[in-house]
């Protein structure tokens, strides 16, 4: 297989069927079909380039990467450093963020097990968070230990147990982590129908953007902003929320905290929550949305690799 689209990837050099797949939609089917197909691939490097070029639809440059995507799949292939691994592993950075920044910011844990099957509910408060701690997006919120249907939940969550999130996108720190399914203290703010989610684009430890994500019913809102709070003109594929986003209390110390968290870091995204001025560390990711991020001006995605210094 490998050798099959090592081929074809010289017939995209050759200019034979690039726009094609630029002018139409077989790029994002032959994306998808990747993505579900991963372990089609023992290749790792073949993969990114195939990744990227369905995906981006333009050819990717390892040797001499320049814009923010085509370096996040550089790193993904030198993001090798075991520490890594468990800064991205819901469960076990919750130990580090305690000892690197405080308890306070830490989402409790309530329990923590290897197979739905194992839960016993009846130790689980009324109101509780299930999520995987290995890969990205399998959350369940259970705003009422009553109403939550098991059936599904168990599905969602023993499905993403059998997977391991490093084949999707190639990224080295998810490879070797134990899958477990980890139960969260309900955190919600009232005035909200969902968390909002502050997330911190840092270069060589110093916060530099802030993407904010929100939601309005089902309405899913991304706004960026600079670290001063000033709005950027850009667009990622979601609509703004046109009348921005109003700056959360103890902002300044969310940026402070995000410096610690990314020190001696060549660049990460540090996310948090902030309630009322309560602030609680989400997660670290290396690799934002896997390097295909579609920049709205194009020309964000040079500027934001100019701020990645690769060794």
């Amino acid at each position: 297989m490998d050798n099959i689209f090592r081929k074809v990837i010289e017939i995209f050099k050759k200019g034979k069927l690039i726009d094609h797949i630029i002018k139409n939609t077989i790029g994002d089917r032959l994306f998808n079909l990747l993505i579900r197909y991963p372990h089609w691939f023992s290749d790792d490097v073949l993969y990114i380039k195939l990744f990227y070029l369905f995906g981006m639809k333009r050819l990717l440059s390892l040797k001499k990467p320049i814009t923010y995507t085509e370096k996040i799949q550089w790193l993904k292939l030198h993001n090798t450093d075991p520490l890594y691994s468990i800064l991205v592993d819901k469960y076990a950075v919750k130990d580090y963020i305690k000892n690197s920044i405080g308890e306070q910011y830490v989402i409790p844990l309530l329990g923590v097990w290897c197979d739905y099957n194992e839960i016993d509910f009846d130790t689980l408060p009324n109101q509780f968070v299930l999520k995987t701690n290995h890969d990205s997006g399998t959350v369940i919120v259970c705003p009422d230990k009553s109403k939550l249907d098991h059936d599904i939940a168990r599905i969602k969550l023993n499905k993403a147990l059998s997977k391991n999130y490093f084949y999707k996108s190639r990224e080295y720190p998810y490879k070797n982590i134990k899958p477990r399914i980890v139960a969260e203290e309900y955190i919600h703010d009232s005035e909200q129908v969902e968390l909002t989610d502050y997330k911190i684009f840092c270069f060589n430890g110093e916060p530099k953007y802030l993407q904010i994500t929100s939601n309005k019913g089902v309405q899913k809102y991304v706004n960026y902003y600079d670290i001063q709070f000033k709005p950027l003109q850009l667009s990622t594929g979601f609509p703004a929320n046109e009348n921005g986003i109003e700056k959360p209390m103890n902002f300044d110390k969310m940026i402070e905290l995000a410096c610690l968290l990314s020190k001696d870091i060549l660049h990460v995204r540090i996310d948090m929550y902030n309630i009322k001025g309560k602030i609680y560390f989400g997660e670290y990711t290396f690799h934002h949305s896997g390097g295909i991020v579609k920049f709205d001006p194009p020309y964000w995605d040079k500027l934001w690799g100019d701020k990645i210094h690769l060794l």
